[in-house]
Parts: structure tokens; sequence; C-alpha cells
């Protein structure tokens, strides 16, 4: 009984496990994502970066799942150097503890290497905070690219191989930033501008 216990279980995972999908679109009140089940990483995210104060913290705050999505979850970000990376960034989204909780969806969660995540990935970030008080809602949309040799993690994860961040200006002119997933070894953020 116990044997055949076990084989339904694993019947039922493997099942799950092939269902899944390469793209699945959702979104909530801060981004629209295309999430990759098989990957379990996003495809692209898009997201609006407006001019808003701080009023809430992300103290006490954890990334969750969404049970309808397969994503990533909390053991693939053990022991290494991969950041769960936010694609729409938790500092942008302050205006509200709903808003801030929401950035905080394993959906919003790529597997970025830490120097890259706390360094020029987030010095971006602010810069395009900047930008925003300076001319008013900023649109991103963040690509996720993943070569063909990309590493797969032990527990299932596909880390990305690079990221495109695309930013479009109230006035229709547009810039693009390519990172590599790796160590940005001190560069600036505006080294990594590239053709649109």
């Amino acid at each position: 009984m116990k044997r055949l216990y076990i084989l339904l279980i694993f019947l039922s995972f493997y099942s799950f496990s092939q269902e899944r999908k390469q793209s699945v679109i959702t979104q909530n009140q801060i981004f629209v994502v295309s999430y990759n089940e098989q990957y379990e990483q996003p495809n692209w995210i898009e997201y609006t970066v407006r001019n808003l104060p701080k009023r809430a913290s992300r103290k006490g705050l954890n990334f969750y799942n969404v049970d309808s999505i397969w994503t990533s979850n909390n053991a693939d970000y053990k022991n290494n150097i991969w950041d769960k990376g936010h694609l729409a960034p938790a500092a942008s989204f302050a205006d509200s503890k709903l808003n801030l909780k929401a950035t905080f969806s394993f959906l919003n969660c790529a597997l970025q290497h830490n120097k890259l995540n706390r360094k020029e990935w987030k010095e971006l970030e602010e810069q395009v905070r900047e930008w925003a008080k300076e001319y008013g809602d900023i649109k991103i949309r963040v690509e996720v690219y993943f070569d063909p040799d990309h590493l797969i993690l032990p527990t299932g994860a596909h880390v990305p191989s690079s990221f495109l961040k695309q930013i479009t200006f109230p006035n229709g002119s547009v810039k693009c930033f390519y990172f590599l997933n790796q160590d940005t070894l001190d560069k600036d953020w505006k080294d990594y501008e590239t053709k649109c």
C-alpha cells in the first residue's frame, strides 16, 4: 500500500511538471508579467515608475508563491550567489504596504547575481526614480534571457544569462540597458547602455 501511495504521488507530480507552461501572463496592481513555469523564472515584466512618496517599510516582508503558477521558491536561493532580484523594485512602490507587498511575489523575482543586484542594477533603479521625479511616469520593460547552455540549479530553477531593461520616458524617448547576469566588477550603470 505504501509503494502504491508513493507511486501515485510521483505520477501526480510528474503529470503536473509536464503541464508547466512556457508563458503564463498575469498581472497585479504593480506589474504585468509573462512567467515561464518550466524555467521557474519570468520571461518579461512591465511596470510604471511614478514619483510616489515612501510610506511603507519592507521590514518583515518575504517573497511568497502564487498558488496558480509554478514559480521558483526559497530553496532556489539558498547557499548560493543568487539574490532574489526584484524586477519591479520594491523601493519604487513603497507608497503603501499593499503595493510594496505586491513586489514580493516570486512572479517578480529572478535569480540574479548578488553583485549585479546590489550594485549597478540597484543604481539604475535609483536613477529611474530620479527620472520619474524630473520627467513624470516612466514605463519599464525587463526582458529575461537564457543562453542555450544556461545554468540549471539542482533545485530545478533556471538561472537567467542576461537582462535587458527598456526605459520609456513620457516624451516617447527610450533608453535600454543590457546586463549579463554576473559580477559587474564595479562598473558604472551607464556603461551598460545599449541600442534599443
